[in-house]
């Protein structure tokens, strides 16, 4: 009775906590279309969350590419088949390495830093300040992070899609001898553009997700400094979970519009 008392209680509180960011999410809709659009917040949140992204998106790029050139390299070459490398990197990061990892790494990192953020001005009562002044929380705090997350994520993409294929290219030219010419005429040849938007359609949700997940933890901290660590971890062990789960559902749905005559 006590390991399903235990289990129903983390039932209802994962249904809380799914209605409690749905509400934070039509009160953001709400304030996005009903009040002043705040754009030097907007801006300071796209430098805050994406161009100081920069460094660990290439990283990740960078090294996720050079790692399955080789492995793809290295597994084919025993089939014959190593001038399919290039076509086979470029779908994959085409259509889900470039996209889903970033969101995952970068993610993690953005939602760690809304959660303590905005964690630190709930355990401080600077968000009761705002409500004390008339101002809403939700309006100065939740809507500029989502806009920017919706906007960063697509740049983000991109550039993580470009390093890594270079820097597969590279390592293929000098661990396999193919040229890196020829890498990238395959790949460009492969990728349709159906191929890269059916990819890069996926990244406004995750930076959608990451950001109001983000948001949610941090407007719900409670208990003072540990309270803002426990939100900041919990926020990016969900944050990663949400991005699998959409990323699975996204790419079920666009694969299949693909296949559709």
């Amino acid at each position: 009775m006590r390991a399903l008392e235990s289990q129903g209680a983390r039932v209802v509180s994962i249904l809380s906590q799914i209605g409690q960011t749905s509400m934070m999410v039509g009160r953001a809709f709400r304030a996005l279309a009903t009040t002043r659009f705040e754009w030097r917040s907007f801006l300071y949140q796209v430098e805050q969350m994406g161009v100081k992204s920069f460094g660990i998106a290439a990283a990740t790029a960078v090294f996720v590419g050079i790692v399955m050139a080789i492995q793809f390299a290295f597994s084919l070459e025993r089939f014959g088949a190593r001038d399919s490398v290039g076509r086979i990197v470029g779908l994959s990061e085409a259509r889900e390495l470039a996209p889903s990892l970033t969101a995952l790494v970068v993610g993690s990192r953005i939602g760690a830093g809304i959660a303590a953020e905005i964690g630190s001005m709930a355990v401080t009562e600077q968000i009761d300040a705002i409500r004390a002044l008339g101002a809403d929380p939700v309006r100065k705090l939740v809507v500029p992070r989502m806009l920017a997350g919706v906007v960063i994520m697509p740049m983000l993409t991109v550039f993580a899609f470009v390093l890594g294929t270079l820097s597969a290219a590279l390592v293929c030219n000098l661990s396999f001898g193919i040229p890196v010419p020829f890498f990238l005429t395959s790949a460009l040849d492969t990728v349709w553009v159906q191929d890269f938007l059916s990819g890069l359609a996926k990244t406004p949700f995750f930076g959608f997700l990451i950001a109001i997940l983000g948001c949610h933890y941090g407007m719900t901290t409670r208990g003072g400094t540990e309270g803002v660590g426990r939100s900041t971890t919990q926020s990016v062990v969900v944050v990663s979970i949400a991005v699998l789960v959409a990323d699975s559902i996204l790419t079920q749905l666009f694969l299949t519009m693909l296949r559709t005559p």
